[in-house]
């Protein structure tokens, strides 16, 4: 299978994601009020196609990797210039399920099968969402990286293309491809603050599974921070893989069975690659209990938002750290904060149901930008 080095990931980049519309920037005095801060700004993830941010990386990480294997020089000429007969690979990863639903969907844009490998404790309306977009299911009986495991054997027997978004390889393309097709997300917000000095944020509280998201909005947002510039990287306690490669200065397998609600964040083992940027800016751990994961998808609720654990988690971490002053001062928290995070994934729902509730959705009562 020929592969090929594509010309220009500025192009592929606006063919596949430019055409997105921007989430929205979601400003909320109750919850700036709450963690006693400046202000707090809320990204709204949820909106994007198929729920969740994932789709940025899987989808746009899928259609390199496919149009690297047939030779392409860009991903319009793999989905703009079918070759009639021609039998593209199949796409694999492993996923706790958004990252693998938007692999299966890239898969489906191209007209290519794939293959996504489940930990056993992936719910039914993930895999079936999953299923959809037409893919192949694999459950695995073990946790994320079990799965991770799984899905690399498979690769590494000629079964297909392996779309990873955590690796131990620092240099792993596909893996860059992930986190910069989360750049958007920085990009989008650099337009919606506008450079105002009085909205870039000062603090930015974002969950972690293997690290790929923070990672991806460091590379766009850190330089448009103002002081003290602060990246908190939140974690459920019992799934902190980030926590430990961050304290021991490389990606180290925690042991445990990763037990969470916030189950798009049960994953053992960090990628080597974000675990890299994350450290260039010294990026900080904050750790959640369930108790405090349930608290922030309450907070969220009675703001008019609804959301999963996983989607509330850096919130949690905000306000975890807003109630302990010895956090605040570690963190340089306070009232002349102003506090970035992401909610990044809605209710699970099947697709029609994602768009009709992203079309019909009431106003937030909360001021918009």
């Amino acid at each position: 299978m020929r592969q090929t080095t594509l010309a220009d990931p500025a192009d592929d980049f606006r063919y596949v994601l430019g055409g997105l519309p921007a989430t929205r920037l979601i400003e909320s005095p109750e919850l700036a009020l709450r963690a006693q801060v400046g202000r707090v700004f809320l990204k709204a993830e949820w909106e994007r196609p198929l729920g969740n941010f994932k789709v940025l990386g899987g989808m746009f990480a899928g259609l390199r990797a496919l149009a690297r294997s047939i030779g392409a020089t860009s991903v319009a000429e793999l989905l703009d210039h079918p070759v009639p007969g021609r039998r593209l690979p199949r796409l694999i990863c492993a996923s706790d399920g958004n990252h693998g639903l938007a692999v299966a969907a890239a898969a489906r844009r191209a007209g290519a099968e794939a293959s996504i490998y489940l930990p056993a404790q992936v719910s039914n309306v993930r895999i079936e969402r999953i299923e959809a977009q037409g893919a192949r299911v694999v459950m695995i009986d073990g946790n994320y990286d079990d799965a991770v495991e799984a899905a690399e054997k498979s690769a590494a027997r000629g079964d297909g293309l392996l779309v990873p978004d955590t690796t131990s390889d620092p240099d792993n393309v596909v893996v860059g491809d992930v986190m910069d097709g989360y750049s958007l997300i920085a990009s989008e917000l650099i337009r919606q603050f506008r450079g105002d000095a009085s909205q870039q944020p000062t603090h930015v509280f974002v969950q972690a599974g293997v690290g790929g998201l923070a990672a991806g909005l460091i590379k766009g947002l850190a330089g448009s921070m103002l002081a003290p510039c602060k990246w908190l990287i939140v974690e459920p306690a019992s799934a902190a893989c980030v926590a430990r490669a961050l304290a021991v200065g490389r990606p180290v397998r925690i042991e445990g069975g990763l037990a969470t609600s916030a189950d798009m964040l049960a994953c053992g083992l960090a990628s080597a690659p974000a675990i890299s940027i994350l450290q260039s800016v010294g990026a900080r751990s904050v750790l959640v209990d369930e108790s405090q994961l349930r608290v922030a998808v309450d907070v969220l609720r009675d703001a008019g938002i609804e959301t999963t654990p996983s989607g509330a988690a850096g919130l949690a971490g905000l306000l975890h750290v807003a109630a302990q002053r010895d956090l605040c001062a570690t963190h340089g928290l306070g009232m002349d904060s102003r506090v970035l995070s992401l909610i990044t994934e809605g209710p699970i729902a099947s697709d029609a149901a994602v768009l009709h509730r992203n079309s019909q959705a009431a106003p937030v009562p909360v001021r918009h930008r």
